[in-house]
């Protein structure tokens, strides 16, 4: 039985491309990207050459590219750099209560150590409009740190207009956007935005798990996190994994050649959308005009665990919310004022480009017959 994987937004499979450079980079071509000799030259021309991918496909310079482990620690360098390097601008930080927990807990930290911490909630379509924005942002904000798009429901954040409030407010606050869900499925220049720190990762868009990378600004000085050898400019010690960057940048290049993907993962989720509203049991709990990628129900009546792993055993595989944060109530519908028991049978289904037609009518038909089944005991 073919499995139906519809739980791409926690991860996807590596491209059969990226895998074979990863390959090619573990088994030929092995140097230290730091040594002088001619391994360590190869090794560091393709960790250049992935950089440089990495940066055009966002129109970044090369020199704003800064490898990380992953969208997890490009967050909390984003967090913690900016507020080592630039506290005395002030003491606010503003964000949204629906981040990925990769956000909201180092700022939790950071609220412990005395920093006023403005936590935004989003209206019943899962975003915070900019007005909440414009409220809170003052001449005291030393950081804003907001998502481009919420991992559990899909809803497009103000990303596009949060770097006018701040210099409407005549601020100098750091603006990080947290892009993880938004790279390499919806175009993003920071630069254009206004977006000084910038995280993203490669297993979201078919690369490996292990990397990511963290865009910051030319001009835009954070404080590094770890001390060593003095990698990536000094922003983050240790010898970098050439493999996984070479495999990233494969994978970014395979992404960006198939935009025409776009309007056939739209098709997806419509008809997903359409053919699960029959069911007065099913609610959907993302936005109308939210990603296309990333669709949140609600069967009523089933945890979502049990329904999870019935559709499990049709070889079908879904998420209960993020994939990050196991057996808690999702923090992102809660603070959208869904209501408990639909929290508690809440779904995330996500596309990407191998999925099919086929592949959501098995889904579909797999929820329907689960409410029977399950109904029935």
């Amino acid at each position: 039985m073919n499995i139906v994987y519809l739980d791409n937004s926690a991860t996807t499979c590596v491209s059969q491309a990226a895998a074979a450079k990863i390959y090619e980079m573990l088994i030929s071509n092995y140097g230290n990207p730091s040594s002088l000799h001619k391994l360590g030259i190869d090794a560091y021309v393709e960790m250049e050459q992935a950089r440089e991918t990495i940066a055009n496909s966002i129109k970044a310079e090369k020199k704003e590219i800064f490898f990380t482990s992953g969208g997890t620690e490009s967050n909390n360098l984003a967090i913690f750099g900016t507020v080592s390097a630039h506290q005395r601008k002030g003491k606010r930080i503003v964000t949204t209560s629906i981040e990925h927990p990769s956000v909201l807990e180092p700022i939790k930290q950071l609220e412990k150590r005395g920093f006023e911490t403005v936590y935004l909630k989003p209206n019943e379509q899962g975003t915070v409009p900019i007005e909440k924005f414009q409220e809170v942002i003052n001449e005291n904000t030393l950081l804003v740190s907001c998502m481009a798009i919420n991992n559990e429901t899909g809803a497009f954040l103000p990303i596009d207009k949060i770097a006018a409030v701040i210099k409407q407010k005549k601020s100098s606050a750091i603006f990080h956007c947290d892009a993880v869900q938004q790279y390499g499925k919806y175009d993003i220049n920071p630069a254009r935005l206004g977006i000084d720190l910038m995280s993203i990762s490669a297993h979201k868009i078919f690369g490996p798990k292990g990397i990511g990378a963290i865009y910051i600004k030319n001009g835009v000085r954070i404080q590094s996190r770890s001390f060593g050898g003095g990698q990536e400019k000094g922003i983050r010690s240790g010898t970098e994994s050439v493999p996984l960057i070479a495999g990233f940048g494969v994978a970014v290049n395979e992404i960006f050649d198939n935009k025409m993907d776009d309007n056939f993962i739209r098709e997806l989720k419509q008809k997903c959308v359409q053919k699960l509203s029959i069911y007065e049991d099913i609610i959907i709990n993302s936005p109308v005009n939210g990603s296309d990628y990333i669709l949140n129900i609600s069967v009523l009546g089933i945890k979502s665990e049990v329904m999870l792993h019935y559709l499990e055993e049709k070889g079908i595989f879904v998420s209960s919310g993020s994939a990050c944060k196991k057996g808690r109530d999702s923090h992102v519908l809660t603070a959208q004022g869904v209501p408990q028991k639909h929290i508690h049978s809440a779904l995330r289904i996500s596309f990407c480009r191998h999925n099919t037609m086929e592949d959501i009518e098995r889904l579909v038909q797999g929820i329907a017959k689960g409410r029977e089944e399950i109904s029935r005991g």
